[in-house]
């Protein structure tokens, strides 16, 4: 049976990519659009960069800088205000998966009325939201090329997925590595862990397929051959543009294939301590939660062929994995990482189990082998430092 596989519009990608942006608004007929991003990004300048841009192209515009890690309903309810005030056409999150989730659901909020917790879940708008331009500063999410996004309920401990429909597409990606130059080494390894698990999580799924297979091995080759170099400087325009490339083909990967429950699992840990980065979370419990499918031997040989693409040519055992993904998270200085360092206490772990499930249950369809309630606490507790 033919399947269809849909994606972003326009993608632009590389060094300077940004000064494509106002071309194409330019072409769409854009004439008024918010801004969505964060307060960092709007006071080091880099909002008032891409706000010239608009200007420039005749775009009236204002700026919702209150974008914050592990968005919150409110957060985007105050970005829907905004964007009601202005009567936008178009909203350009500028930002990592934080800004775009953000504008992803208020852009449907905006066009379709309601709440946003009634679109929690997949395909719960018959109707298009009002088009997105993703203009990414980090490499982590995928979000730029992919139609889903995560918010938090604060009031019921839940992070969840929303999407499913063409409308959450971007309309454009920008993917330019000068505007990531400033992201700080451990969130530059926290984003490209994102994007390499995402990847990983795909090419080990039971919807795996020829296609998701291409995108997730390419993306988790650059990673383990480029990560290490851009934590370690920055401006290193080559690494960065690298993963930034991984990044992108990660969001495809999820286009293309399902991630699995270690996404849950994480979920459920930034939903209950919401300063945890959701790659450094993914990162934590990633050795112990790996381990588990390597023991059972349900994909030896995708693990054989992941460690091959992270520069294990050599490999040949599913441990091999294991051993390159604990040497990648050395070089990139997160393999100290723990549990205990955000506040997260053992007793709480039984909930987070309980949470990953109930909240985003169907990724644990996607797992290479059935994980039980009791299996995903093992895993946590394993995990646990």
């Amino acid at each position: 049976m033919a399947e269809r596989i849909n994606a972003v519009k326009t993608s632009f990608f590389g060094k300077g990519a940004i000064r494509l942006l106002g071309p194409e608004l330019q072409k769409m007929g854009i004439r008024r659009a918010l801004l969505v991003t964060d307060r960092f990004l709007y006071d080091s300048g880099a909002a008032a960069r891409v706000g010239q841009v608009l200007s420039d192209a005749g775009v009236e515009y204002a700026v919702y800088y209150n974008v914050q890690p592990n968005p919150t309903v409110q957060v985007v309810n105050d970005c829907i205000a905004a964007a009601r005030t202005l009567q936008v056409q178009l909203l350009v999150a500028l930002g990592g998966g934080s800004a775009i989730d953000t504008a992803k659901a208020a852009s449907i909020v905006v066009a379709c009325g309601g709440t946003v917790e009634q679109y929690e879940g997949e395909n719960k708008s018959s109707k298009p939201g009002l088009p997105i331009v993703a203009v990414n500063t980090t490499a982590g999410t995928g979000s730029e090329v992919d139609q889903w996004g995560v918010v938090s309920n604060t009031e019921a401990w839940e992070k969840i997925g929303f999407g499913g429909y063409d409308s959450l597409f971007p309309v454009l990606s920008i993917v330019d590595p000068e505007l990531m130059a400033t992201v700080p080494p451990d969130y530059t390894a926290y984003q490209g862990f994102d994007a390499f698990f995402h990847s990983v999580e795909v090419y080990i799924s039971l919807f795996a397929n020829p296609f998701s297979d291409m995108v997730a091995l390419t993306a988790v080759e650059n990673v383990a051959q480029n990560l290490a170099a851009a934590v370690r400087c920055g401006s290193d325009m080559a690494a960065r543009g690298k993963v930034a490339f991984a990044n992108t083909l990660s969001g495809y990967s999820m286009v293309t294939g399902c991630c699995t429950s270690e996404h849950a699992m994480e979920h459920a840990m930034s939903a209950f301590h919401r300063e945890l980065p959701h790659g450094a979370g993914l990162i934590m419990i990633s050795r112990a939660y790996y381990q588990h499918f390597v023991d059972l031997h349900v994909c030896d040989e995708r693990f054989v062929r992941l460690a091959q693409a992270m520069g294990m040519s050599g490999a040949s055992c599913a441990q091999d994995f294991i051993t390159a993904l604990e040497r990648l998270q050395a070089d990139c200085g997160v393999d100290g990482l723990r549990m205990s360092d955000y506040g997260f206490t053992r007793e709480e772990l039984p909930e987070l189990a309980r949470n990953a499930r109930a909240t985003m249950g169907g990724l644990f369809e996607s797992d290479p082998a059935a994980l039980s309630d009791e299996d995903c606490l093992a895993i946590f507790e394993r995990a646990y430092r």
